[in-house]
């Protein structure tokens, strides 16, 4: 949908990428008044911050630039690398040890995802452009996007626990608001919007659904957790991409594509599947002295 708003050049990306969170942010603040939901206390503004930042802001501006150069099937190559992202940055964040069989499954996909989306793209001809610096500029907005939305997720995972799903992203929205309102007012000054029916229901799609809808839905599987588990749901958004391409781009799907993203679906349901190892301090190993000890004190110690 964001390839498809930006591609005519009608709707900047500054635009799409600004608008969007607007759009979210009145549905969510509207949410928020409506239900009178308790304001975050305290840090919890300053996480809620590090998810508008990440989450709201700098992945759907990034990614709509590097879509103005890159497309969609080549974006999803690098996109693939978010679950594995996530995942290292969920361990940081909250001290998670997942198991081996977690990152053989994750590490598994990541790379069965890439290879899925890099053999794709080339069978669709490869890049539209042949200016390798502005490739080069788009892969790195690509990366910059997947190392703070990987944040954003592992922050607001975390805090969709303490203030619920739909009140964290909403939350963020809000936040986010005001710079969003003005860079899309500025977006608008330079370049007045003037994109077809398409184009237009393609924006309000990335606003309604992508930028709010979906994250509800997003930030509730991650609050259920371990997060780095859940995290490895995002490894089926290539082969989706790469799916929702085909039908509305008319990019070319075969049967070694399929096959390729029934791979990557395998290694994600493998990932979420597995159990983390226990923590490092056992409870067994202090149960016997203290129930050995425990009959011969007397009074408080």
């Amino acid at each position: 949908m964001t390839r498809i708003a930006v591609e005519s050049d009608r709707l900047s990306p500054m635009f799409v990428g600004g608008g969007r969170a607007v759009i979210a942010a009145l549905l969510g603040a509207t949410a928020l008044a409506l239900t009178r939901q308790r304001r975050p206390r305290g840090r919890q503004w300053l996480r809620v911050a590090v998810v508008a930042g990440g989450a709201v802001a700098g992945f759907p501006l990034l990614t709509s630039f590097a879509l103005t150069q890159a497309p969609a099937g080549h974006a999803a190559v690098v996109i693939a690398l978010l679950p594995a992202t996530t995942a290292v940055v969920s361990v940081l964040r909250t001290g998670e040890r997942p198991g081996r069989a977690f990152w053989a499954a994750a590490i598994a996909g990541a790379v069965a995802a890439v290879v899925f989306a890099t053999v794709q793209h080339s069978s669709a001809g490869g890049t539209t452009t042949d200016d390798a610096g502005a490739m080069f500029a788009a892969d790195a907005l690509l990366f910059a996007a997947v190392v703070v939305c990987a944040i954003a997720y592992a922050e607001g995972g975390l805090l969709a626990r303490e203030l619920g799903s739909w009140q964290t992203i909403s939350w963020a929205l809000v936040v986010a608001a005001p710079v969003m309102l003005a860079l899309t007012a500025i977006a608008a000054l330079e370049h007045l919007p003037s994109g077809t029916m398409v184009e237009w229901l393609a924006f309000a799609y990335l606003g309604v659904v992508s930028m709010f809808l979906g994250f509800v839905a997003w930030y509730r599987g991650l609050a259920i957790g371990p997060l780095a588990q859940v995290s490895q749901v995002q490894l089926a958004q290539p082969v989706m991409t790469i799916a929702w391409a085909a039908l509305l781009l008319r990019e070319p799907l075969g049967w070694p594509t399929v096959l390729g993203g029934v791979t990557v679906v395998a290694c994600a349901l493998v990932a979420v599947r597995t159990r983390n190892r226990p923590a490092r301090t056992s409870p067994r190993r202090h149960a016997r002295p203290r129930a050995r000890t425990h009959p011969h004190r007397r009074g408080g110690g």
